[in-house]
């Protein structure tokens, strides 16, 4: 017979813990330990993961560890590593870390992975020294990126992400919504004889990729000629026979597994457009950043292992405390779009409502993901995290230097940084309001008037991870360091962190929607869907 998680004695004990924390405030958790710091940081190689500000005590962990072990997470991790169809509702396989790692997968898909990584370094080469031209001999000195979702985030994380380290004079470009304004912003100013497509769709068939994919193929072709396609696309597909008829030459396609999910599909050919632009060399650091974190995942003790650490305290807010989003705070401009790319991880793998074994869960699963640079955040929606009625869970993420390699500016946002979880932690109560306004020389009256509109609560949790500088090694560690995160928390709700039904109905309904109202809408709300065509055929 099968049981929720949340039905396991360890839970149990968490959640009962859980209920006494409920009205701690990390004030008290600081004062009764004066080296929580130092008991509450985890150091990893060149990382710091520091704790000291969530809502926890050794117990907690200690607990936390106890439900990892009673949910298998040894086990889970493993199976994830051998190859183990863990992704059970697809009976597929979960092996992006063998694109990264040699040590996951059998020798059989290292050697497919090993020989994938040849083809995709040979091409970037033969880009970037001009061995390989457009149809009218000109380099290529653009490079255009056609996909969505994780073929649109992950590629262009990277790229925005390593900006410092682009080398051979060409410059990256993405197109992802299908309402055409990016494409058409880039036939603006673009010169199609200098210009390289890549296609990312594992279907070749993705609505969107397909339309855009269209548009830029029309473009091509019309300025320089039906033959260009065979020079200017290139496409990461498993649909042979779409590849043809779009004219993709045979030295242009790049191939997929199914063991591969979109939103870890940054490891695979679909960070293609980045290794063009960084070079293999560089490219290659990025899986090696990530390699070096699958191998902390797999042999570190819990009690010192990054992503657990970081998975358990995920599940902790989430679940335990129901803190309902995580606020994700780079201080790093170059890390603009890890909120972004975060969102589809976290809350495309674990946004379930039910278990492995198909149960309706009883408890809160994935956290709303969102955020921006902290300096900009600091100046928009801090307001609301420190004086709202919600409380969040947040994660800062800092380098010790900018991406420059100076300090200068760094050590300004560091200060923020440092400064605003604090803030959040231990908030700004009522008697030093006063007191501080009294050492203004402010009136008691005007200081009891004005003294709760300066409060700050505090007892907002926080993470702060730090790492030397924003390289192709560290943004591997980054996405590797989250990825497993992510895995740990769908271990401990016991949901399938792997599958993503919750995006194909409203891509199948859309496909039934005839836009020139020929063809009658069907189904629930289908007078509703006829009354808007007609609206937009009326006012267009």
């Amino acid at each position: 017979m099968t049981q929720l998680n949340s039905s396991l004695p360890a839970w149990g004990a968490v959640a009962a813990h859980a209920k006494d924390m409920s009205k701690v405030h990390l004030r008290d958790l600081s004062a009764a330990d004066p080296k929580r710091w130092q008991n509450f940081h985890f150091e990893h190689d060149t990382w710091l993961l520091d704790v000291s500000r969530q809502r926890i005590t050794q117990q907690t962990l200690s607990l936390l560890f106890d439900l990892a072990r009673a949910v298998d997470l040894p086990e889970r991790i493993a199976a994830m590593f051998r190859g183990d169809p863990i992704n059970s509702t697809e009976h597929r396989a979960v092996l992006h870390t063998a694109l990264r790692s040699d040590f996951a997968g059998s020798p059989a898909i290292q050697a497919e992975v090993r020989d994938s990584r040849r083809k995709l370094s040979a091409f970037a080469g033969a880009v970037r020294s001009g061995k390989k031209l457009g149809i009218t001999g000109k380099k290529f000195r653009h490079v255009v990126n056609i996909g969505i979702g994780g073929s649109d985030l992950g590629p262009l994380l990277v790229c925005e992400a390593l900006r410092a380290q682009w080398s051979g004079d060409i410059t990256p470009h993405f197109v992802s919504n299908v309402d055409r304004t990016q494409l058409e912003d880039l036939t603006r100013t673009l010169d199609p004889a200098e210009t390289l497509v890549i296609v990312c769709s594992k279907t070749f068939v993705t609505q969107e990729t397909q339309t855009n994919a269209n548009a830029a193929r029309a473009w091509i072709v019309g300025a320089l000629g039906e033959k260009a396609a065979g020079n200017h696309f290139v496409a990461v597909s498993t649909n042979a026979e779409a590849m043809d008829k779009f004219g993709i030459a045979a030295d242009h396609r790049f191939t997929m597994w199914d063991w591969v999910g979109g939103r870890y599909s940054v490891w695979s050919a679909i960070g293609l457009i980045a290794e063009v632009v960084v070079g293999t060399e560089r490219f290659e650091e990025f899986l090696k950043g990530a390699s070096d974190i699958d191998k902390h995942f797999t042999t570190a003790p819990f009690e010192k292992n990054l992503p657990v650490l970081m998975g358990l305290i995920g599940a902790w807010n989430r679940t335990f405390l129901n803190l309902p989003t995580l606020a994700v705070l780079p201080y790093d401009q170059r890390l603009a779009r890890l909120p972004a790319y975060l969102q589809q991880l976290e809350m495309e793998s674990n946004g379930k409502s039910v278990s492995l074994d198909g149960i309706h869960v009883d408890f809160a699963t994935a956290p709303i993901v969102w955020g921006e640079p902290g300096s900009n955040a600091q100046h928009s929606f801090f307001q609301m995290l420190h004086q709202g009625t919600l409380t969040q869970a947040l994660d800062f993420i800092a380098p010790l230097r900018g991406s420059w390699g100076g300090t200068e500016g760094q050590d300004l946002a560091l200060k923020n940084c440092f400064a605003q979880s604090q803030a959040f932690a231990y908030g700004y109560p009522l008697p030093d309001v006063e007191a501080d306004v009294r050492k203004a020389g402010v009136s008691a009256g005007e200081t009891a008037r004005i003294g709760s509109h300066r409060v700050h609560e505090g007892n907002r949790p926080s993470s702060l991870l730090m790492y030397p500088q924003t390289t192709a090694r560290t943004l591997g560690g980054i996405l590797a360091l989250y990825e497993h995160s992510v895995f740990v928390q769908g271990t401990v709700w016991g949901v399938n962190s792997f599958d993503q039904f919750g995006v194909e109905l409203g891509k199948k309904l859309a496909v039934g929607i005839d836009m020139t109202g020929i063809k009658a809408p069907q189904g629930a709300g289908a007078a509703g869907i006829a009354a808007l065509i007609n609206y937009v055929a009326t006012h267009r």
